[in-house]
């Protein structure tokens, strides 16, 4: 089975799978700080605590070492500041992935997400059978969407969502980036 590499250095940003143990406090530190910025997208901040972070952490490790999802503690000046995620939806077709990310608000607007979501898209099309990425967002958090655009990703049609977040609209937006199309995206758009 192919696997994403565990550790990727992007200069001063490192996207590295998470250490279950060594990582929970920070990481929960991070959450906890976060909440207010994630709240209105993601339905997992809401009632944050140790115990559901743990969880978070083994899960995800289990995930990976079963090929299914591969989430990476994003590291910029030795601190995680966020979390980057490389999966397949149960319903998805086999030749497709998603990215997800999600960043502390001191991080945000310095193209972390992006350089994160590039460094994503190319462990994808390095595992077999993989045509597509998905970023699929809220069509009213802005700041994600921004990220696909920047690499070159094409806006799909918006579908109904399967859950409704405070803030959210009650559909996504998908927006996807074939294999053809990931070879032509220039550097200077991270």
């Amino acid at each position: 089975m192919d696997f994403p590499q565990q550790v990727i250095e992007l200069g001063d940003m490192t996207l590295r799978r998470f250490d279950r143990e060594a990582d929970l406090p920070e990481l929960f530190g991070v959450i906890k700080e976060s909440l207010e910025h994630l709240g209105p997208w993601v339905p997992w901040v809401a009632e944050p605590s140790l115990a559901k972070t743990a969880d978070f952490l083994t899960r995800r490790h289990e995930a990976w070492d079963e090929g299914r999802d591969f989430t990476y503690a994003i590291v910029l000046d030795r601190a995680i500041v966020g979390a980057c995620q490389l999966f397949r939806r149960d319903d998805s077709p086999v030749d497709s992935r998603e990215i997800g990310y999600w960043l502390h608000p001191a991080a945000t607007g310095r193209g972390v997400a992006t350089r994160a979501a590039r460094a994503l898209v190319d462990q994808a099309f390095r595992l077999p059978g993989v045509d597509y990425v998905e970023v699929v967002h809220d069509p009213a958090n802005r700041a994600s969407a921004a990220v696909p655009a920047r690499l070159g990703f094409t806006e799909h049609p918006r579908r109904l969502a399967e859950g409704l977040d405070p803030a959210e609209t009650g559909k996504d937006q998908v927006w996807r980036l074939t294999r053809h199309q990931a070879n032509v995206i220039s550097p200077e758009a991270c």
